[in-house]
């Protein structure tokens, strides 16, 4: 499978290609179209090129100008996909981090069955506050976006209100080192897998844990969630990727579908979440 930012690329080169089609179409040069949009040659080219991603209010010009105006509402929405197939954290948090919290709230609250994959924190349903202040404020830190850590964890907490809400399921994997790294301290590690021991209890919620020692199916991956079967976010260090292509939802089912076997639950996950807290002394 191609990565995601490849994948996106190659999305907005179909968009670039579609416009260029359109302008052969009609029969005008590019500096003809570039007149007819009161902008430069070069323009036209980059556009054409992939290089440089039109706005909505490019692509009205560029199909007025060639004579195809109805379809311009089309094309703009297969651009806003490509562009949101993978966007950059530096520029989902230019505002802070709050506001990134609350717009993943209507999302939430549709999706009725969650498949949550984490290797490397707690999955933000199952964060206490002082442990989601801790790596948030981390998180601030490293990518320099505005101290607004207070709010965004207050948003976050509040957002983990869906798992104690009628009609959501949600299937957990987490991997045993998750409950070894020590975000904000001993008292606050100690306090959110007390927390975790509470949270699976919850009817809605199957929580696994895969061992250090369990066989691998699959090697560790990068943090996932995917909703409904119908689409999956995935978080880099780089950036927010979204994937809705039927053939990538599958593969990361698969996935957690094979992380899922080697994982262990129910008694077995209690005592190594209990091992984590005890090694905390």
């Amino acid at each position: 499978m191609s990565s995601p930012s490849s994948k996106a690329q190659e999305a907005r080169e179909a968009v670039a290609v579609r416009l260029r089609e359109m302008r052969l179409d009609a029969g005008i040069t590019g500096r003809e179209l570039a007149v007819r949009c009161g902008w430069s040659e070069s323009k036209s080219s980059r556009i054409e090129h992939a290089k440089t991603p039109p706005s909505d209010a490019d692509i009205r010009a560029w199909c007025t100008a060639c004579g195809v105006s109805r379809q311009a509402e089309d094309l703009i929405a297969a651009n806003r996909q490509a562009d949101s197939m993978y966007v950059q954290w530096k520029r989902l948090q230019r505002t802070g981090l709050r506001r990134l919290q609350e717009s993943g709230v209507p999302l939430y609250e549709q999706t009725q069955q969650f498949h949550v994959y984490c290797s490397n924190v707690v999955p933000g349903f199952f964060q206490t506050p002082e442990y989601a202040t801790s790596l948030l404020t981390s998180i601030a830190q490293f990518r320099g976006t505005p101290d607004d850590v207070s709010d965004a964890a207050k948003a976050r907490t509040s957002r983990s209100r869906v798992i104690r809400g009628g009609g959501h399921r949600f299937a957990v994997l987490i991997e045993e080192a998750v409950l070894r790294y020590r975000i904000g301290g001993a008292e606050i590690m100690a306090a959110q897998l007390g927390h975790l021991l509470s949270v699976m209890a919850l009817p809605s919620i199957s929580l696994g844990i895969i061992p250090f020692t369990a066989p691998r199916q699959a090697w560790p991956l990068e943090t996932f969630t995917i909703f409904d079967g119908q689409r999956v976010h995935v978080e880099t260090l780089s950036a927010a990727i979204k994937e809705t292509q039927p053939s990538d939802v599958s593969l990361y089912l698969k996935a957690f579908s094979n992380l899922k076997d080697v994982a262990v639950y129910g008694a077995d996950a209690r005592t190594l979440i209990t091992s984590g807290i005890n090694a905390l002394a």
